[in-house]
């Protein structure tokens, strides 16, 4: 059997604890035998989520915190003042080595803050950012920063792209992943002035597929596999991508609801709309990894439902037995 996978879940975190993450949780163990899982946080309210469920005992785990970091605290208060908290006790269960990875659908400042604080950077990393995948018309792309560094520097989002490239392809499989900058044209030289500085920096990288800039249009489309940008464009892409798939999905049953007619033709085209609209559910890729630190952080939504849970579990899976850190390490070393 393979090493098995170490996974420090936040089970108090989000809008769904503890019942939905508890679940999650459960899916991933019953979903793959590497799996392990440490349920941290109140251990009356996760006993009382995990009754009535069935998995493998063994490889399930509850790991008591009695306190919980709210969304409204301030993050680094919250993290010095709360060391019984579930997202601290978790943090340093991956210091440690216990865990290989630690899923929250907490506090994303305070994931943020204990991700650099707790468990720390990679040497040489000088902003660890969070990598969600969304869906595009050829598969997925990896949305390289999403909310952690609002005011990059160009030299970050060079190493944005160094690690989404190693991420896209040991991860995900594609050889020479295609990067793009997320800009408001297609010509050199239009952009501001993060934009303008950091293009030719990654048009003379050699260690990766710059294939230039990237209209926010395009991204669906596929055009690129990983997409580089500061935190604040990427939270608007990612924001503005829920959105539009959100109100889509409505629209699309409510016409298919407006006659006897479109049920008909709604019953004959189920199947395949149902894969359809799964491919673009975001909640199917998983969470944000936060890539750069020295263990495996990784940001799930807020409102994350027990299937955001579970893949953002397995996408630990991969990201270990990938030894992804390993070759961030090599990467971002090639500069010195």
């Amino acid at each position: 059997m393979a090493d098995m996978v170490n996974v420090a879940v936040d089970a108090m975190g989000g809008d769904n604890a503890p019942d939905e993450i508890v679940k999650g949780a459960v899916e991933a163990v019953n979903a793959d035998e590497r799996v392990k899982i440490f349920l941290v946080g109140r251990r009356e309210a996760i006993e009382k989520a995990l009754a009535g469920q069935t998995y493998d005992s063994t490889r399930v785990e509850i790991v008591h915190a009695e306190e919980v970091i709210e969304t409204a605290e301030p993050p680094v208060m919250a993290i010095r003042r709360k060391k019984d908290s579930s997202i601290v006790k978790a943090m340093y269960m991956v210091k440690d080595g216990t865990c290989d990875a630690f899923v929250s659908a907490g506090s994303t400042g305070a994931v943020l803050v204990g991700g650099q604080v707790l468990i720390g950077r990679i040497k040489g990393v000088e902003r660890p950012p969070l990598a969600p995948l969304i869906p595009t018309e050829t598969g997925a792309a990896l949305l390289v920063d999403c909310g952690a560094n609002v005011d990059a520097r160009p030299s970050h989002l060079v190493q944005f792209a160094k690690m989404g490239s190693v991420y896209m392809e040991n991860v995900m499989g594609i050889q020479n992943p295609k990067v793009g900058i997320v800009n408001i044209g297609a010509e050199e030289e239009k952009g501001n002035a993060l934009v303008k500085e950091t293009f030719p920096l990654l048009k003379n990288c050699p260690e990766i597929n710059f294939i230039g800039s990237v209209e926010a249009r395009d991204i669906p489309a596929g055009v690129a596999d990983v997409i580089v940008c500061e935190a604040f464009v990427g939270n608007v892409v990612l924001k503005l991508y829920e959105g539009v798939g959100a109100t889509l999905i409505k629209k699309v049953r409510a016409g298919m609801m407006g006659s006897l007619i479109s049920k008909i033709g709604a019953f004959l085209v189920k199947p395949a709309l149902k894969q359809t609209l799964k491919a673009f559910d975001l909640e199917e890729y998983g969470g944000a990894p936060m890539l750069g630190l020295n263990g495996l952080v990784v940001k799930t939504h807020g409102s994350s439902k027990a299937v955001e849970i579970k893949n953002s579990v397995l996408q630990c899976v991969t990201f270990k037995e990938q030894k992804i850190n390993d070759k961030i390490k090599e990467k971002i070393t090639l500069e010195d």
